[in-house]
């Protein structure tokens, strides 16, 4: 999983994608980047590019404030799958979806408000071709239903 963050500041936000892999146990880990698609377009185009030459399946997350181009940037110059993940969502509310996700027909985003769900989708979609993370998606969907089954024990009781 590659995450890329407009800027530095970004990171304690973005850290919780690795944070939230570690703690559950998943094997994926997440290759952080800041690139910024306002002040050094040339430079994430060219961090892209070397994704891309990889070969690897790869997801990307974007962790973006303000005005989130850096996610329809990322999502036009290649062909995986791009989730946003604006570090602001929570305080801006719904413009920072649309400026996360109104991107033009053909330049798909998908969004999620909170790290821990676009580590968890980006972990989905990979599994989709590695089945060692089916595996891992599938122990941890067991989890949290015994979680829930756990707790409904413990207050009927």
């Amino acid at each position: 999983m590659v995450v890329f963050m407009g800027s530095k500041s970004d990171l304690p936000f973005a850290k919780r994608i690795g944070e939230f892999l570690a703690k559950e146990g998943f094997s994926l880990k997440c290759d952080y980047n800041v690139a910024s698609a306002h002040k050094t377009p040339d430079f994430l185009i060219r961090k892209i590019e070397a994704y891309e030459k990889s070969g690897d399946t790869l997801v990307y997350v974007t962790v973006a404030g303000l005005s989130d181009a850096l996610s329809g940037v990322v999502a036009g110059s290649t062909r995986h799958p791009v989730i946003a993940c604006p570090p602001d969502s929570d305080s801006i509310g719904w413009p920072k979806v649309y400026s996360s996700i109104m991107t033009p027909i053909g330049i798909p985003v998908l969004f999620a408000s909170r790290p821990e769900n676009a580590a968890l989708a980006a972990v989905r979609i990979l599994a989709l071709a590695n089945s060692s993370l089916y595996e891992e998606v599938e122990k941890y969907a067991k989890a949290k239903k015994e979680e829930v089954i756990r707790a409904d024990e413990e207050i009927g009781r």
